[in-house]
């Protein structure tokens, strides 16, 4: 019985996760809009942080509730399930050209993050100090994609794709009102589906770690599932990929910081061996795609079917592995 109703409530967290996390970055981009922040920097940042909310709140509350390889686990997994999953099925129902010349000029700094992430934890430790240091990477990697989206390239295709999707103007109020009731419901919904991965855990035998790469992280990932495929039939495929990349780069500087600060102490076995390359393989997988040979990158369908591929045997190895 415990199980069904720890799996009700993991259900139960998904779905106000996605509804909840709609309304959270709608009401951070109106608001930003309602201040006058030109729409580039709004798609690049505000909507980009907003989209990794559910990563956020789910994180806080595991680490303070004393699960923080749920948390580490919910920042690489979500990484993970962005390339893999939301990339691959996105691009298998429409293949993604990735126009933009700013997402294309953000995708160094996604590898440079990673690498730097990489060597910041190589001792095995995640501690105040590595955490302290992501967040400093966080600020930098805010002002330089400011810098980006201050010059865009001429006729951006993002930019138009941001302008037809957010509002011109809006007043404060309603988009204050989306903001804080989205973040409220992110934190129930979190504490939902931590309570629910958890007692899960213990009924199946498995790790924090594990339930946080593979359940919580794929619940977490959804909103963005649904924001891409709903981009990409609206034929805004730079609006889907960048929503991906933003989203990768924010969980390492926003995400896994948390779990240092809140309870620091030695990376779960795995992370460094198994779950960082897999990471990291994936990103330059993706880069490769979305860069291209040419003046465009694109995904196809059968290169979609190859990331999903690959995500799906990624999470059939973690358990394996444990097991």
């Amino acid at each position: 019985m415990s199980a069904v109703l720890q799996t009700a409530a993991i259900l139960l967290g998904i779905g106000i996760t996605i509804w909840a996390a709609d309304r959270f970055v709608d009401g951070a981009a109106q608001t930003a809009r309602a201040l006058g922040v030109p729409a580039l920097v709004v798609g690049l940042t505000v909507m980009a942080l907003g989209t990794s909310g559910p990563e956020i709140a789910a994180s806080i509350l595991a680490a303070a509730q004393g699960y923080p390889a749920l948390a580490i686990g919910n920042a690489l997994g979500s990484n993970i399930a962005n390339i893999g999953l939301i990339i691959g099925l996105t691009a298998m129902i429409v293949p993604l050209k990735l126009a933009s010349a700013s997402l294309r000029r953000e995708l160094p700094l996604l590898v440079l993050v990673k690498l730097v992430t990489i060597l910041l934890i190589a001792n095995g430790e995640l501690g105040r100090a590595e955490g302290l240091a992501m967040l400093v990477m966080l600020v930098l990697a805010l002002l330089w994609i400011i810098r980006i989206a201050l010059t865009p390239g001429r006729d951006d295709p993002l930019l138009a794709e941001l302008n037809s999707e957010l509002p011109a103007e809006t007043r404060m109020a309603p988009a204050l009102f989306n903001l804080f009731l989205g973040l409220l419901l992110l934190l129930g919904a979190a504490q939902l589906l931590v309570w629910g991965a958890v007692g899960l855990a213990g009924s199946l035998g498995v790790s924090d770690l594990v339930i946080g790469l593979s359940i919580v992280a794929i619940g977490t990932s959804l909103p963005e599932l649904a924001t891409c495929i709903a981009a990409v039939l609206k034929r805004q495929h730079d609006i889907a990929v960048g929503n991906v990349i933003g989203s990768n780069l924010f969980n390492l500087l926003a995400v896994l910081p948390l779990p240092a600060l809140i309870a620091p102490g030695p990376l779960p076995s795995g992370i460094l061996g198994r779950d960082f390359p897999v990471m990291l393989g994936l990103t330059l997988l993706l880069i490769i795609l979305a860069r291209g040979f040419t003046r465009h990158g694109s995904i196809s369908r059968g290169q979609g079917l190859l990331l999903f591929a690959l995500f799906i045997a990624y999470q059939l190895g973690i358990f394996i592995a444990w097991n």
